[in-house]
């Protein structure tokens, strides 16, 4: 069970204060009390409580006053101010100084109190979340650079590098396995795939194929994996693109063409709704198009659009669909056509819906069943991605 919040009160009515202090600690809370300002800063300091609730009128020091040392020594902790009626611009100028909310008293209803206490520390706990995801995203664009810098220096480290970079082989997301296998055509690969939980509520994927095949292709993979955790790290900052796979690919689009790389990407971006299934995507210029099978029928997803990083001010139209309770999520790269060189691209395409619609074979089966067991020698690189929920032997 997890630890109950340490709450402190400070306000120098004793009446008050053990109203509030005997509705919280029924409620579940541990407190501790402070008869004044001076003493109130003194539990602060030795306690470090979780959530702060200060009076404004107290004698020796009063509430903003105790509100700006607070602060000065923790801005992390919420401090809810308590202010009598005909003090409305007292707390108005506490909010302004760093406080989370105010009560005003005579306190009506303590589940008043009881709600805002709630809200405050569920806010607390939020931010502090922030921070530490961050700090890994900080140490991720530190970790990118050093790639970028081992990619220049030697081929056979760049592979290294671009591997680590990769997402697990085999990995559960939530509710749902991730499978991916990546075959480079040589050292380095221009293909790239990745999948990751962008907050607690969304998953998001994607699987980028750059234009050639050399060192710069992999380079470029490196950038698009450094520009999407940017995005994932502008939702800390109240920026939700990361949420929209077509604002997402305008966004790469725009960056790309910015940095004048002479190289442009087929780019499949696509976000889970945990709360509703849904999954909405956005293509750019990615073929195949992904199947989705729910165990009785399978379909092409149809969202189409331009390559990135290629044209200026190109529009990406998103689509949005309900997955299936039971389903495969199938997702390959265009390497798949010099794999069957005999094959013409819609032969190809009908292999891999005769495959996915009969069988529920891993991934590495599905290659086997085509030819390629093992490591397959190849002209372009070749990427497959598997999604599913219900199919647990799906890798």
């Amino acid at each position: 069970m997890s630890k109950p919040a340490r709450i402190l009160t400070i306000e120098d009515d004793s009446t008050i204060r053990a109203n509030i202090v005997a509705y919280l600690e029924d409620c579940g809370f541990e407190l501790l009390e402070a008869a004044d300002g001076e003493q109130g800063l003194e539990v602060f300091r030795e306690a470090r409580p979780d959530l702060v609730l200060c009076d404004l009128r107290m004698p020796k020091l009063d509430g903003l006053e105790v509100l700006r040392e607070i602060t000065g020594l923790s801005n992390q902790t919420p401090v809810i101010v308590v202010s009598g009626v005909g003090m409305i611009d007292d707390a108005i100028k506490a909010m302004q100084r760093g406080a989370w909310d105010y009560i005003t008293k005579p306190i009506p209803d303590m589940q008043v109190l009881e709600v805002a206490i709630g809200k405050a520390l569920e806010r607390a706990r939020l931010l502090r979340e922030n921070r530490a995801y961050q700090s890994e995203l900080e140490q991720l664009n530190r970790d990118l650079s050093l790639a970028l810098d081992e990619l220049r220096a030697n081929q056979r480290a760049g592979k290294e590098v671009q591997t680590r970079l990769l997402p697990p082989r085999d990995q559960q997301l939530g509710r749902f396995q991730f499978s991916h296998r990546l075959y480079p055509a040589m050292e380095l690969s221009g293909d790239f795939v990745d999948y990751f939980a962008i907050d607690q509520g969304h998953i998001g994927f994607y699987m980028v194929d750059v234009s050639g095949h050399d060192a710069g292709s992999a380079f470029i993979t490196v950038i698009v994996k450094a520009l999407m955790s940017q995005l994932r790290q502008g939702l800390d900052g109240g920026d939700d693109t990361i949420l929209d796979p077509d604002a997402v690919l305008r966004r790469l689009n725009q960056e790309l063409l910015h940095q004048d790389l002479n190289k442009y990407v087929t780019l499949f971006y696509g976000v889970i709704d945990l709360a509703t299934d849904r999954l909405q995507v956005a293509n750019g210029g990615h073929y195949p198009p992904p199947f989705l099978y729910d165990g009785s029928q399978i379909r092409q997803i149809s969202a189409k659009g331009k390559p990135v990083g290629l044209f200026d001010g190109v529009r990406y139209i998103g689509e949005a669909f309900q997955l299936p309770e039971d389903f495969l999520f199938l997702l390959v790269s265009d390497g798949i056509f010099e794999l069957m060189p005999e094959r013409s691209n819609r032969e190809c395409c009908e292999l891999l819906r005769n495959r996915v619609s009969t069988t529920r074979m891993t991934l590495d089966e599905l290659m086997a069943e085509i030819g390629q067991a093992g490591t397959p020698r190849l002209l372009d690189d070749l990427t497959l991605l598997a999604i599913n929920r219900q199919w647990n032997n799906v890798q």
